[in-house]
């Protein structure tokens, strides 16, 4: 519920407290499990980030089972609520998950992610507690994501995701792209810009991993991390490495692509027959979901990364490939023209033509141009995408919200 809305409904305005007073924070998502992908990674860094500012707890709120990310441990003491899931699970119908927020005294709620079961019970809450909600759309708003299952996310926003997004007390964008397609949906409420953020990486070289010594000895390899879905235009991505391969570029023959990530049975068994049919499977590999200690052994082990998608809000797996001192390749869809400034990044376009000719000047480089592209990005992301830095910005609009702080810079209104 709005500001104005408690006070045009008779519900008295959060009382002023000192800027240090405790503060309870809600996290909502529909899964917090591996499988919710960037989203998840986002809400579970977020959360250890902001339980350590002093004054700050978070209790985080998820539908569906443990599937090993959701130890106490690994949440640096947030509380967790896992709720049972009857029906599709696209939806995420959890019938406990209203009383669960009832029951827990937090003072405001920042749903994460749009078009599940999450967003009605955010609503509920809101208007029966009268406490302030933040709503991070994720990338969801942007006109790809829209029109993709158009009919099913019209039936949804006319049902209930209007009225959860229209009456929030502020919206949160990654980026100014995102900033402008909240806008275009018509939503006039505060939108807070702040990105993503970034883990460190550990100080120490993890184990290299088995399908890298499958590899001749030094040959270079790129990697795509991130889901297998035909937004990420991996299908293209293979085309693009088949015509790059064609190309006169002297060095192309060396490289090896490594292709990362979960993805639908039927998807990946189509980038195997797409492999099969361009005659790839000697310079090309699907290794699977990496998590944890494979994620970052698979990040040590490779020279360049690219991600060629047509839509995202900020993807974590770029991020993480600058943290990891890695050139890339990444379209302007996602959202960090940041790379480009500074040197860190080479920007293509998500079809194969355009990323075949991305290619062809990732294999030119010489090893040192590389490597000062990867310096460049390992600097950008100290400098203003630590998680640390984040939950700060995240914070400092959580007060704000609740009465008892100043308007934020980062916030925009119209």
């Amino acid at each position: 519920m709005k500001l104005t809305d408690r006070a045009a409904n008779g519900i008295a305005a959060p009382k002023a407290a000192p800027l240090c007073a405790p503060m309870r924070v809600g996290m909502m998502i529909g899964s917090i499990a591996n499988s919710g992908a960037g989203v998840a990674v986002a809400l579970h860094s977020l959360t250890r980030a902001l339980h350590q500012i002093p004054g700050t707890s978070v209790e985080v709120f998820g539908m569906g089972a443990d599937d090993g990310v959701t130890a106490e441990r690994d949440w640096a003491g947030a509380r967790l609520h896992l709720h049972k899931v009857r029906g599709p699970a696209s939806f995420a119908y959890a019938p406990a998950l209203s009383r669960s927020l009832a029951d827990r005294p937090i003072d405001l709620l920042h749903l994460h992610g749009l078009w599940m079961y999450c967003s009605v019970a955010t609503r509920r809450w809101a208007i029966r507690s009268g406490r302030p909600c933040l709503i991070s759309p994720r990338g969801m708003l942007d006109p790809w994501a829209l029109a993709n299952s158009g009919l099913k996310k019209r039936i949804a926003r006319r049902l209930y995701e209007d009225a959860n997004l229209r009456h929030a007390d502020c919206l949160h964008a990654l980026c100014e792209p995102e900033r402008q397609a909240i806008r275009d949906c018509g939503l006039t409420g505060p939108i807070c810009v702040i990105p993503n953020g970034v883990d460190p990486v550990p100080e120490v070289r993890p184990a290299t991993p088995e399908w890298r010594r499958a590899l001749p000895p030094g040959a270079p390899v790129l990697l795509y991390l991130g889901r297998l879905h035909p937004k990420k235009r991996v299908l293209e991505l293979l085309q693009a490495w088949h015509l790059a391969g064609l190309s006169n570029c002297a060095n192309a023959s060396a490289w090896h692509l490594v292709i990362a990530g979960p993805g639908p049975a039927d998807y990946v068994q189509l980038l195997q027959k797409r492999i099969a049919q361009l005659e790839l499977g000697e310079r090309v590999r699907l290794i699977g979901p990496q998590y944890g200690l494979a994620k970052q052994a698979t990040l040590s082990a490779v020279d360049a990364f690219v991600l060629p998608s047509l839509s995202e809000g900020m993807p974590n797996a770029v991020l993480e490939a600058w943290a990891s001192g890695l050139p890339t390749l990444i379209t302007p869809h996602c959202n960090l023209p940041e790379g480009y400034a500074v040197g860190a990044a080479l920007r293509i376009e998500p079809e194969p033509e355009a990323i075949a000719a991305g290619l062809q000047t990732l294999f030119a480089l010489s090893e040192e141009s590389r490597l000062t592209m990867g310096r460049r990005g390992r600097e950008l992301v100290g400098a203003r995408f630590t998680w640390g830095r984040v939950a700060t910005e995240f914070e400092s609009v959580y007060r704000w919200l609740l009465g008892s702080g100043d308007r934020p810079d980062c916030i925009d209104t119209i």
